[in-house]
């Protein structure tokens, strides 16, 4: 980077051979890691920064981040939130085998907010991912086996490579899907905006990376995530089914454009 550019957050990652650390200074935006063995979780800590700076500026930029997935059909965008183990990136990738859909991001992205609607942005070139992936959706077994994994089976793959012609920078938001995993719960439905508000509060905003947590930025992430679900429409499908008809559930959405 040019000396001349003076960076809004700096991350340090190191190793000592011990055991994992995270140390965070708040007001010079300093983020430390130690013995993390995973680029992809440096990455999430990185966009958790970020995302610190943007709550705290965003009267002037209106930009924030969101820990999900999304994918553009023809324009439109479809986000994709859940706790981890709901299946996420499964999701995501199983809209990917279909060539009408386009990739942005896999784990986090970026908004702007306006008064009449909501640009998304990918916030990286990169798709961390797990060799499990190839189990369900064997379309993609040619590209991801020649995707270098770690002793864990997670693996770092650049998404031009992965999905080639269909690499999108940038999406009109228009619906997000909630996941959930609860078999006393129907398999999809509609939700409205205080339904969604309490989903993302009682599952701790889908996002184990928040570098914060105090009551002035619940109060932030609420009032964002308030005037998202006022600008799009909010589903939550419950993924107790098999992954091809939780697809075929959300598939609808964009494709009714």
């Amino acid at each position: 980077m040019n000396e001349d550019i003076r960076p809004h957050a700096k991350i340090i990652s190191f190793n000592t051979g011990g055991d994992l650390k995270v140390l965070y200074e708040p007001v010079s935006r300093i983020c430390i890691i130690q013995n993390c063995d995973y680029y992809g979780w440096i990455k999430s800590i990185a966009l958790a920064v970020v995302s610190d700076f943007f709550e705290e500026y965003n009267s002037e930029n209106r930009r924030y981040s969101l820990h999900a997935s999304a994918v553009d059909f023809g324009g439109h965008a479809l986000g994709i939130i859940g706790p981890p183990g709901t299946g996420k990136t499964t999701l995501t990738y199983g809209l990917l085998t279909d060539n009408r859909f386009n990739y942005i991001s896999d784990d986090w992205f970026f908004t702007r907010l306006f008064d009449n609607d909501m640009v998304i942005y990918s916030s990286e070139k990169n798709s961390y991912i797990r060799d499990d992936i190839i189990g369900v959706w064997p379309e993609f077994s040619n590209n991801l086996n020649k995707v270098k994994l770690d002793n864990r089976q997670r693996g770092l793959a650049d998404v031009k490579n992965l999905f080639q012609g269909r690499v999108r920078e940038s999406s009109t938001l228009h619906s997000l899907v909630l996941l959930q995993r609860d078999f006393s719960e129907t398999p999809f439905k509609r939700l409205s905006i205080p339904e969604a508000l309490n989903y993302m509060e009682n599952n701790d905003f889908c996002n184990p990376h928040q570098l914060i947590r105090n009551r002035r930025k619940y109060n932030l992430r609420m009032d964002f995530l308030k005037s998202v679900f006022s600008k799009v429409d909010v589903y939550m499908l419950n993924t107790i089914e098999t992954p091809l008809k939780s697809l075929n559930r959300i598939i609808g959405l964009l494709t009714d454009y």
